[in-house]
């Protein structure tokens, strides 16, 4: 057509990512005509940065407005408390206690709103690491080692499959550890929270299967979203920001890959976190 109307035409096409998940990238496509031999220059620009932060801003400070102001008010509260009780020792030390809890859940909360920040305003990942993904797992649980002790919960690991992955090695330890996190917050003392892999089709897929709550069927669909929480007052009692699934599927996406949820209730879940493997003949191209 552009070459018989000698006329410039743009357009906008969409293509994966990588070979799983919904992560796709969107191109703007510019095709020119060259007067000469009847010719035609094609440009390519990769809009989709700019499109998902463009996106993102229309909702977000509207809901961290409104998460930041449970913490705060109850440490206004609190405060009040403290100062009607300075007589009263015992009073004084309840209320203080209650200000650690929220000024820690504020703080947790701050955190992860950074955290999903950068992953949503960051640009695709410029210098990826080749990673070892039985690395990365033993790295994330160590990192959620002491609050799975404190609430008397055995961290297992099943078969880990050896695989090389390549991305950002601290969002995908961040990731692993929220889903590891997510299954401790969500189980009963004294259960067990077992992490394992396999690879198939050059996919290699992280899971992680606690013994806890379950998730009904019809929440399934929103426990990504941001600030989604399936019982918020088990993510009071558990200090859950609301943003770690959010943030994992940020980063599977952002690695080309996904993460999925079975779960049955009052039996438990399996989150799995699936990424492409990284193979030498990839690098070569």
């Amino acid at each position: 057509m552009v070459r018989r109307t000698n006329v410039k035409q743009t357009g906008t096409i969409e293509v994966p990512r990588g070979p799983i998940g919904e992560g796709r990238h969107e191109l703007t496509v510019n095709v020119i005509p060259l007067i000469k031999e009847q010719l035609v220059l094609v440009l390519l620009s990769d809009e989709s940065q700019a499109q998902r932060i463009q996106d993102v801003r229309r909702d977000f400070v509207a809901n961290v407005s409104h998460e930041l102001k449970t913490p705060i008010g109850a440490l206004l509260l609190l405060s009040e408390a403290v100062l009607g009780a300075k007589d009263d020792p015992e009073a004084v030390t309840k209320f203080a206690t209650r200000m650690q809890i929220e000024s820690k859940r504020l703080t947790d909360l701050v955190q992860e709103i950074i955290n999903l920040s950068r992953l949503q305003d960051s640009d695709p990942l410029s210098v990826p690491s080749e990673l070892n993904v039985q690395d990365l797992v033993n790295e994330a649980i160590d990192q959620s080692q002491v609050g799975a002790d404190n609430r008397k919960i055995k961290i297992s690991t099943g078969d880990i499959a050896n695989g090389v992955v390549l991305g950002d090695r601290d969002q995908l330890i961040m990731a692993i550890q929220n889903l590891v996190e997510n299954a401790v917050n969500y189980s009963p003392e004294g259960t067990q929270v077992t992490v394992s892999s396999i690879v198939k089709n050059g996919i290699i897929t992280i899971s992680i299967t606690d013994q806890g709550i379950g998730i009904p069927e019809n929440e399934k669909e929103r426990i990504f979203e941001r600030f989604y929480r399936v019982d918020p007052a088990r993510s009071r009692e558990s200090g859950g920001t609301g943003l770690g699934l959010s943030i994992v599927k940020h980063v599977a996406t952002k690695h080309g890959g996904e993460v999925s949820v079975w779960s049955v209730e009052n039996v438990g879940s399996t989150f799995s976190l699936k990424l492409p493997i990284f193979s030498k003949s990839e690098e070569a191209m």
